[in-house]
């Protein structure tokens, strides 16, 4: 092994670098990973950007930060483990794993009632420099890291969308959904795709997919959808009030981030129907909020993260239900990250990005 490797370096907003820096030396309890893969998620491409809800504004201060290496969806090869870590993960050198974004402090209020996915410091690799990320040829898993084996007969690519897919079970969770539903997702990207497949698992009445992409509609159709819409040629209210007799949909899941898909989800639903919302949006979002609250008493639910369903997420990408060949489309070495943020950025040209760094 090497002294130094490369990584990309995040200096600011649209300011990241490829640069040549030490390989990280692992701690106690901690593990040395060989990279294989890291997506590229619409969270790194907002941050990127300089979206307020990393970089702050007058409302919020700033919660990324600079000199620190991006990238929180990743799979790699464990070279380096003590035995403490090694008994605390029951993982060896040489096994496939990945790590949950989250890196919990396991002291505060939320992780001392198992809620660890809000943990109050809120440390997720890729964004904090107590936790570097993944674009890199290595990184390091703090002890306080959760950590799960994956299969190595999944590429690489595939089995770094556990954190993808486990973010998007989460939010299924989230909306308790049950068998007579008619369950509507809007957006068929990585997030939306994996919600699709995650409700088509509760066997609702009927799941649908929002779109304008022909061909994500398709890769819809293959996740699970029983229904796709195109919402630049259809009118996807009307579709969705003829198919529930004028009440609309029981749940509608948001893996947009785009401010248009808030209130059509809210006028689509029906009284007393579930809202869940896991995009992350670039910039604020306003709605009518009587809606909400005179007109249809909707519940509305936050989602953030994939806790508890890292196993579930590992579980789907192994059984081979999901066609993943066609949802990672892209896989691009570490040298061109500019080219993978640029791809993710366009919309059009893929679904999910990952660089490569070895």
């Amino acid at each position: 092994m090497t002294e130094t490797m490369q990584a990309v370096i995040c200096h600011g907003p649209e300011n990241y670098r490829l640069q040549e820096v030490p390989v990280p030396v692992p701690g106690p309890g901690e593990a040395l990973v060989r990279v294989e893969a890291v997506g590229i998620c619409a969270s790194d491409l907002k941050c990127y950007h300089g979206a307020a809800k990393f970089w702050g504004d007058e409302n919020r201060p700033a919660w990324a930060e600079t000199e620190v290496i991006p990238g929180h969806e990743f799979v790699g090869e464990i070279v380096q483990i003590d035995a403490v870590g090694t008994a605390r993960w029951g993982v060896e050198v040489g096994d496939r794993v990945v790590s949950e974004q989250i890196v919990p402090c396991w002291k505060c209020r939320y992780c001392l009632r198992g809620q660890y996915h809000m943990c109050q410091p809120h440390d997720l690799y890729g964004f904090k420099r107590r936790t570097p990320g993944a674009m890199a040829e290595f990184m390091v898993f703090p002890a306080e890291a959760l950590v799960h084996k994956v299969s190595k007969d999944l590429p690489a690519a595939h089995a770094a969308f556990t954190e993808p897919l486990s973010c998007s079970l989460h939010a299924v969770e989230r909306a308790g959904i049950t068998f007579d539903d008619v369950v509507v997702v809007a957006g068929c990207g990585p997030i939306g795709l994996g919600m699709v497949a995650g409700a088509r698992a509760k066997s609702p009445a009927h799941v649908i997919a929002l779109d304008m992409a022909p061909e994500k509609l398709q890769l819809a159709r293959e996740c699970g959808a029983d229904i796709v819409i195109n919402i630049r040629d259809e009118d996807a209210q009307a579709i969705v009030m003829e198919l529930t007799d004028g009440y609309g949909a029981d749940v509608y899941l948001e893996g947009t981030g785009h401010p248009s898909a808030v209130p059509q989800g809210l006028n689509l639903l029906r009284k007393l129907g579930t809202y869940v919302e896991y995009g992350v949006f670039g910039s604020d979002v306003s709605v009518d909020w009587s809606i909400i609250s005179d007109d249809k008493e909707l519940d509305v639910r936050g989602a953030h993260l994939g806790p508890h369903c890292w196993p579930a997420a590992i579980r789907m990408l192994e059984s081979g239900i999901l066609p993943m060949d066609k949802i990672c489309t892209h896989q691009l070495p570490l040298s061109d990250f500019q080219k993978g943020l640029d791809l993710v950025a366009s919309g059009s040209e893929s679904v999910k990005v990952s660089l490569i760094p070895s």
